[in-house]
């Protein structure tokens, strides 16, 4: 009797362990990644970021540094959110980089260099490696690079 038993699980067996052979099922057409930059939450917090940053360099200005921080503060989050997305915008990399790059100045007007030059270097990694590269892109570079050394001759 035991040996009717195994003997009607070795076939079960043997099917379970030929399943595994066969050849995984042919995917079906591959569905195009998202592109988040095209979604309304994209658009709607690129320009709440290009507004606090517009807002923070005005207070900047205006010797308010006070505002100005507390504008950088609610913008980082933004920032990141923004840059989160595989491929960001250039409007929203700008963005963020004209925020670190005030980020950059102000800590480098408070003589905190070390910090300063972690901002401007942000921004040299960002327009490093952009493509296309435009005559903006190229400016920012070459303003990074120029801060960097500002910083690094105090340092």
């Amino acid at each position: 009797m035991r040996l009717a038993v195994y003997n009607s699980g070795v076939p079960a067996l043997v099917a379970l362990l030929l399943s595994g052979c066969a050849k995984p099922p042919v995917p079906a057409a591959a569905a195009a990644p998202h592109d988040a930059t095209t979604d309304p939450w994209y658009r709607t917090a690129t320009e709440e970021l290009r507004n606090l940053t517009r807002g923070a360099n005005e207070a900047y200005a205006q010797d308010n540094a006070d505002k100005a921080s507390t504008l950088i503060e609610q913008g980082e989050p933004v920032a990141s959110r923004l840059l989160a997305v595989p491929k960001p915008s250039l409007l929203a990399v700008q963005a963020a980089s004209d925020l670190d790059e005030l980020y950059g100045k102000m800590l480098f007007k408070n003589r905190h260099y070390g910090w300063a030059r972690l901002q401007f270097q942000k921004n040299l990694a960002r327009w490093k490696h952009w493509q296309p590269r435009t005559p903006d892109t190229a400016a920012r570079l070459h303003a990074a690079q120029m801060a960097i050394d500002d910083c690094d001759k105090r340092l």
